[in-house]
């Protein structure tokens, strides 16, 4: 006798064609045996129709989380704005670097305009004052010919431990 792959059944002997005795299992439907030396053919159970994923798009999604709240998120950038304009180059994990690039941007731009109005906003945004004034001083004349990129972000060794991607900005 022939066996019936798939059904665990035996066929009839010749190879010719065989019932499954576990017909329940292929959702009542018999299965043929195959010829001898070929493969039988099992019932193909209809592909359920999916739902079309949704995916959404990130219109006006424009910074990044940081994994912080609003408020600790602003701090940050407040902070490490900061020290960037104070020693030009700070070193933090490249997503970092590539968010305080749009703050510090900001900030050099509003130094180019020099207007009371632009101080003020500064002044809201940066923690220390007399470094305000520097900026506003020096930031006009050193970026006046530059219409914008005044910072730079290049990509360092991954940090040790966490094998996070790291980053230097720095003021060009």
């Amino acid at each position: 006798m022939a066996f019936v792959s798939g059904c665990g059944g035996l066929g009839v002997a010749g190879g010719r064609a065989a019932v499954c005795s576990r017909e329940t299992s292929f959702g009542g439907q018999a299965v043929a045996a195959a010829p001898v030396g070929q493969r039988a053919q099992m019932p193909v159970a209809p592909l359920m129709p999916t739902m079309p994923t949704i995916e959404a798009m990130r219109h006006r999604k424009r910074g990044r989380k940081l994994n912080k709240p609003a408020d600790q998120r602003k701090a940050l950038l407040r902070a490490l704005t900061t020290e960037l304009i104070r020693h030009g180059r700070i070193s933090s994990t490249l997503a970092r670097c590539k968010e305080v690039r749009r703050c510090a941007d900001h900030m050099i731009q509003l130094s180019k305009d020099g207007s009371l109005h632009a101080r003020r906003q500064a002044m809201g945004f940066i923690y220390d004052k007399q470094l305000v004034h520097a900026l506003f001083e020096q930031g006009a004349e050193r970026y006046a010919e530059r219409e914008g990129g005044y910072t730079r972000v290049l990509r360092t060794m991954p940090r040790k431990g966490d094998n996070a991607e790291m980053g230097i900005i720095e003021l060009v």
